[in-house]
C-alpha cells in the first residue's frame, strides 16, 4: 500500500483581554466580530467535512471574552440591560447615535476598520454609506458643520453594514435573519437591530459547544496557550532572547520577578479555563506565539503535556546547535519528524513556514482551485522526497484561525471548503491531529535534538517582542508593577478576593499584544490603542494592591508610524 504523507493542521484562535482595566468597557470589538467571522465560519468548515481533522487551539482569554460577550448580548435581548462594548450599545441601538461631531467622527472611523476590497466594496449600499462618511471630511480635517446634519438613520446604516460586513460566510448562506438584513439594504428599523444582536448572541453562545462536539466526534484536537499569552521564555529569562538576538540590548530589568511562578499561574489557569469550557485536559500546549526554550519544555513536563510546537527557524538553529547531519537537513527533512530535548519529555513538532504563509499571505489572490492544487502539489513533493525514508513524518502547518481569511474573497469560503474537502478525499495526504501522529510513532524513540535554541514562530527569536526601546521600556514597566505586586503579596494586606484579583490583572499586564504592537513599524492607530490599554491595566494593577501608579504610566511608551503592513500588522510571514 502507499504510504501517505501525513499532514497536521493547527488553527490559532486567539484575541488579548480588550477589556479596559479601569472601567471594564471593552475598548475594542474584535472578540465578538472575530467570533461571527471567523469563529463560526472555521467551526461550519469542519461540520460540512466529517472526515476532516485538525487541531485547534485556544487562549484561554478569548474563552473568557466570548463567553462574556454572549452573556451581556442575551441579558439585553431580556432585560435591555447596557452593554459593556460601545460599538455593540450602539448598534443594538442601546446608546442613541450622538449629536457631538467628535462622538460621530469616532463612529465614522469604527465603521471602517475593515479590509475594504472584501469586506466594504462588495455591498453597494456599505460602499456608499462609507463615500457619504469620507465626505465629512476636508483636507483630512472633520467638518463639524457637515457632519451634523447627517440623519440618526445614516449611522443607524451604518452601523447595521459595518455589522454585517463582519458575517461569515456560514451566516450569510444559512441564517435566514442575515439573508433578511442584506436584503433590507438600507432605512434598518429597531426591530431590525434587535435582529442582529439575536443572530451575533446566538452564535457566540453556539461558539464553545460546536467546537466541544467536533472535539467530542473525534474531528479535531483541542489544546491551549497559557492563560494570558504570555511570552513564557520570557517570563522565565530574558537571556532567552540572547541567542537568537545577540546585538539587541534587553530590558533595565535583569529578569522578570518571579517569572517562573508567574509562567506556572498563567498554565494552571489555563487548563482550569480550559476544562470548565470544554469538559477535559488537553494534551497539547501551544505556547504563546510558539515560543519555546529548554526551560519552558522543564515547565510543560511538570504538566503533563505531550506536545508542542515552535517555527521553522527554531528547528534549523536548534538542529545546526545539536550538529545534526547535514543529509537530515537537506530538504528540511527533519523538519516532518516529531523530535525530543533529552532530558525533556514533551516532544516537539515544527511548523513548515513555506506551507504555512502560502496559506497566510498568497493564496488569498488566487482562484481557490488553483490554490488548493498547488497546495497539494507541494505535498506531493514532499511525500515523494520523503517516500524511503523510515519511521513516521508529519507535516505541519500552523497559522492563525481568524487573522488571514478577511483578505480572501468572501472569508476564504470557497478556498477553505475546497481545501477540506480535497485534502479529506486526497489518497495520498492523510489529515492527522498531533496527538494521532505521536501515537503513530508507536513508542519510538524520537529523534533528538540535544540543544534546543530558544525563539519562537516568528523570524526564529524574539524580536517582536523584546530589544526594541519601546518594548524593552515597557518591560521594565511590567517588572516595576510585578515587584510591587510581591512586596504587597508578601505583606498579607491584601484580602484573599483582592489578591486573586491582582493577580488576574497582572495576567492581562503580562499578555504578549501589548509587546507584538510595540515599534515605529506598526500602524499608529494599532499602537494607540495597544499601548493605552496596556497602561491603563497596569493602573488598575497598582489601584488593586492599594498603591498609587507611578505618574509616568500616563505618558505614551511607542507611537507606531510604520507604512502599511501584511494584514494590518496581525500577522508575521517568515518567507
Amino acid at each position: 500500500m502507499e504510504k501517505k504523507i501525513k499532514l497536521a493542521l493547527c488553527w490559532h484562535m486567539h484575541q488579548p483581554h480588550y477589556r479596559d482595566g479601569l472601567d471594564d468597557i471593552y475598548r475594542l470589538p474584535w472578540v465578538y466580530l472575530h467570533a461571527i467571522k471567523d469563529y463560526a465560519d472555521m467551526a461550519a468548515h469542519l461540520e460540512a467535512c466529517p472526515q476532516a481533522r485538525v487541531v485547534v487551539n485556544f487562549a484561554p482569554v478569548l474563552l473568557e471574552q466570548i463567553s462574556d460577550y454572549a452573556g451581556q448580548m442575551r441579558a439585553f435581548l431580556a432585560e435591555g440591560a447596557i452593554m459593556r462594548d460601545p460599538l455593540l450599545n450602539l448598534v443594538a441601538g442601546a446608546s442613541p447615535v450622538p449629536a457631538e461631531p467628535e462622538a460621530r467622527a469616532e463612529i465614522i472611523r469604527a465603521c471602517q476598520r475593515a479590509y475594504a476590497p472584501t469586506m466594504i466594496d462588495r455591498y453597494a449600499p456599505f460602499r456608499t454609506l462609507v463615500d457619504i462618511a469620507r465626505e465629512q471630511y476636508s483636507a483630512g480635517e472633520l467638518d463639524t458643520v457637515r457632519v451634523s446634519y447627517l440623519s440618526r438613520q445614516f449611522f443607524v446604516d451604518l452601523l447595521v453594514w459595518y455589522h454585517l460586513s463582519w458575517m461569515g460566510a456560514s451566516l450569510r448562506q444559512k441564517d435566514f435573519r442575515v439573508t433578511r438584513l442584506l436584503a433590507r439594504k438600507n432605512n434598518y428599523t429597531a426591530v431590525d437591530q434587535q435582529l442582529l444582536v439575536e443572530v451575533m448572541a446566538d452564535t457566540l453562545e453556539g461558539i464553545i459547544p460546536r467546537y466541544r462536539a467536533l472535539q467530542q466526534r473525534g474531528q479535531i484536537e483541542l489544546s491551549l496557550t497559557p492563560y494570558g499569552h504570555p511570552i513564557v521564555p520570557l517570563l522565565l529569562d530574558f537571556a532567552a532572547m540572547q541567542p537568537s538576538q545577540p546585538a539587541a540590548p534587553p530590558p533595565q530589568s535583569p529578569a522578570y520577578p518571579g517569572g517562573e511562578a508567574r509562567a506556572r499561574w498563567h498554565v494552571e489557569r489555563g487548563l482550569e479555563v480550559f476544562e470548565q469550557h470544554f469538559g477535559h485536559r488537553p494534551k497539547g500546549v501551544w505556547l504563546s506565539e510558539g515560543g519555546v526554550s529548554s526551560a519552558a519544555l522543564g515547565l510543560l513536563d511538570e504538566f503533563g503535556f505531550d506536545w508542542t510546537a515552535s517555527g521553522e527557524g527554531v528547528w534549523r538553529a536548534s538542529c545546526e546547535l545539536s550538529r545534526i547531519s547535514p543529509q537530515d537537513l537537506e530538504h528540511k527533512k527533519l523538519l516532518y519528524r516529531p523530535l525530543s530535548h533529552p532530558p525533556r519529555h514533551c516532544a516537539l513538532f515544527f511548523r513548515d513556514d513555506g506551507l504555512s504563509d502560502l496559506i497566510g499571505f498568497h493564496y488569498k489572490s488566487w482562484r481557490a482551485e488553483d490554490a488548493v492544487n498547488d497546495f497539494c502539489h507541494h505535498l506531493e513533493n514532499i511525500r515523494q522526497f520523503l517516500r524511503d525514508e523510515p519511521g513516521e513524518q508529519v507535516v505541519t502547518v500552523i497559522l492563525d484561525g481568524e487573522n488571514a481569511w478577511e483578505y480572501y474573497p468572501d472569508n476564504a469560503y470557497a478556498f477553505l471548503s475546497t481545501l477540506y474537502r480535497r485534502l479529506a478525499e486526497h489518497p495520498r495526504i492523510e489529515l492527522v491531529t498531533f496527538s494521532e501522529a505521536l501515537a503513530a510513532c508507536g513508542g519510538q524513540a524520537l529523534r533528538e535534538l540535544s540543544q534546543l535554541r530558544a525563539g519562537s514562530w516568528v523570524y526564529g527569536s524574539f524580536s517582536t517582542w523584546i530589544g526594541d526601546k519601546d518594548k524593552n521600556d515597557a518591560w521594565d514597566l511590567l517588572a516595576e508593577a510585578k515587584t510591587c505586586y510581591d512586596r504587597v503579596m508578601e505583606s498579607g494586606l491584601l484580602s484573599q478576593e483582592k489578591s486573586a484579583k491582582a493577580a488576574e490583572q497582572l495576567a492581562i499586564c503580562e499578555g504578549s499584544d501589548w509587546f507584538w504592537w510595540f515599534g515605529d513599524y506598526n500602524p499608529a492607530d494599532s499602537v494607540r490603542d495597544f499601548d493605552q490599554l496596556f497602561r491603563r491595566h497596569l493602573i488598575r494593577l497598582y489601584q488593586l494592591l492599594e498603591k498609587i501608579p507611578p505618574q509616568k504610566l500616563k505618558n505614551p511608551l511607542s507611537h507606531g508610524g510604520g507604512g502599511p503592513s501584511d494584514n494590518a500588522g496581525t500577522m508575521r510571514r517568515n518567507g
